[in-house]
């Protein structure tokens, strides 16, 4: 017998698009596909099962269907549906105790992959030019999805250190992009005019959706020869853009404000159900964060298909163009650093654009 495989979170885009890779693998037997609400997209032969996480009948689940492996991806920050941020924290930490706690019952129960992200690591003036994972934040998440992951991931721990015989395997994700992209982040680009920190131009990191199913599928293995899957692992593309980067790659101006104008056009986006502007996105746009993927190729064995750029090249094109033509704005950058870099003999020099 192959693997049984329970995967929840699966009525999300992401999550449907695990459950169709990792049936295609020779060594996975079933999968199970766990949500509260029944998905929108096709599961391919995955075994569908309407179950809420946050409730005891998980437990039921997993001893009916003799799961030997977990992947838990609802975790996350962006409501289904009509939920609002209530139910999203219930189903993010109370909804990972469950599973965890039907997990520690299951004797078969062998290996547990979790979805979390480098939100754990916050933003804050301080902090270290590139998170390691083993560093802490300087400044902990004092509420929204980042606090929930850095609830959930204790937890984790909590069952790693009492269930030493499950493989557990924690990935931090960086911003995931790509065309189908669903996130506040994704929302905020989207946005016809960006409304940025006046004074800071934040450095950002992406991980494409490709990528990410991919490190999914090889955790949620045995680890091959010469790597190693269980502990936490950073997971993002090469490189970084500025936020004045993204911004003349979208082709979308933006507004530089002092730090209480931004908050309150935050504020009103969100009140208006146009994005989740929430003030850790607030401090993600102000002071940026950069984590370092060493682990990921050394350890994992998995190098990024994508890069930084290259994930972000891919989210644009499926955004359609701005309000202003990137090369347009670039060949403007390029004029206005020509006539403000002096050159040695005391002329000026062009200097090529960032973009």
């Amino acid at each position: 017998m192959g693997k049984v495989v329970l995967v929840t979170g699966v009525a999300r885009q992401l999550g449907g698009r695990f459950v169709r890779r990792i049936q295609r693998d020779p060594d996975v037997d079933r999968v199970i596909a766990v949500d509260a609400v029944p998905p929108e997209h096709h599961l391919g032969g995955a075994d569908f099962v309407q179950a809420d996480i946050r409730h005891p009948a998980i437990a039921r689940v997993l001893a009916e269907h003799n799961v030997d492996t977990v992947v838990h991806l609802d975790v996350t920050g962006t409501p289904l549906g009509s939920g609002g941020r209530t139910t999203l924290k219930e189903t993010n930490v109370i909804g990972t105790m469950q599973l965890l706690g039907a997990c520690q019952k299951s004797p078969l129960i062998k290996r547990l992959v979790v979805k979390s992200s480098t939100n754990v690591y916050g933003s804050a003036p301080r902090d270290p030019a590139v998170f390691t994972e083993t560093m802490p934040p300087k400044s902990l998440p004092s509420g929204g999805f980042a606090k929930d992951t850095v609830e959930v991931e204790g937890y984790v721990r909590g069952f790693a250190r009492r269930r030493p015989d499950v493989a557990v395997c924690v990935l931090r994700f960086a911003n995931i992009l790509g065309p189908s992209a669903d996130s506040p982040l994704a929302s905020y680009f989207s946005l016809p005019v960006l409304p940025t920190v006046l004074g800071y131009d934040p450095r950002l990191q992406f991980v494409h959706e490709d990528d990410v199913i991919e490190v999914l599928r090889i955790a949620s293995h045995e680890p091959a020869r010469g790597t190693l899957n269980s502990g936490t692992f950073n997971i993002a593309g090469d490189g970084v853009l500025l936020l004045s980067q993204c911004a003349r790659r979208l082709g979308r101006p933006t507004v530089p404000l002092l730090m209480p104008a931004v908050a309150w056009v935050g504020s009103m986006v969100r009140t208006l159900g146009v994005t989740d502007f929430s003030p850790e996105q607030l401090r993600l746009l102000t002071h940026g964060r950069v984590v370092s993927t060493n682990q990921m190729r050394e350890t994992l064995g998995y190098r990024a298909r994508c890069t930084t750029a290259e994930t972000f090249a891919d989210f644009a094109r499926g955004r359609g163009p701005g309000l202003l033509p990137p090369e347009a704005v670039a060949g403007a950058v390029d004029r206005l650093a020509a006539l403000a870099v002096p050159a040695p003999g005391g002329g000026r020099t062009p200097t090529q654009s960032a973009n």
